[in-house]
């Protein structure tokens, strides 16, 4: 298993590789974002309210993930800090 952190304007972004999955979590103030890739090759983005937590929805963009999860935090999309190790999820 791999990780990462960055942290921003009050989020934390946090990548980890796991046998099964990449998953990019945001945190801020106590809520929490998760965006999800399956590693068995190219797969949709899974966008979860928290790391274990039930999918919300599916994309095949990273960029319209991203929206969702700043959605759930009430931030820009923008002001998400995205770890190094996560820019290519969903490609």
């Amino acid at each position: 298993m791999t990780a990462s952190e960055r942290t921003d304007e009050g989020i934390t972004a946090t990548y980890e590789e796991t046998d099964a999955e990449c998953v990019l979590v945001f945190e801020r103030n106590g809520q929490t974002a998760a965006i999800a890739q399956n590693r068995d090759g190219y797969a949709m983005l899974k966008v979860r309210p928290t790391v274990d937590g039930d999918e919300l929805e599916r994309y095949y963009g990273f960029d319209m993930a991203l929206d969702h999860a700043a959605e759930l935090l009430g931030v820009d999309p923008a002001r998400l800090p995205i770890p190094e190790a996560a820019k290519d999820m969903g490609m």
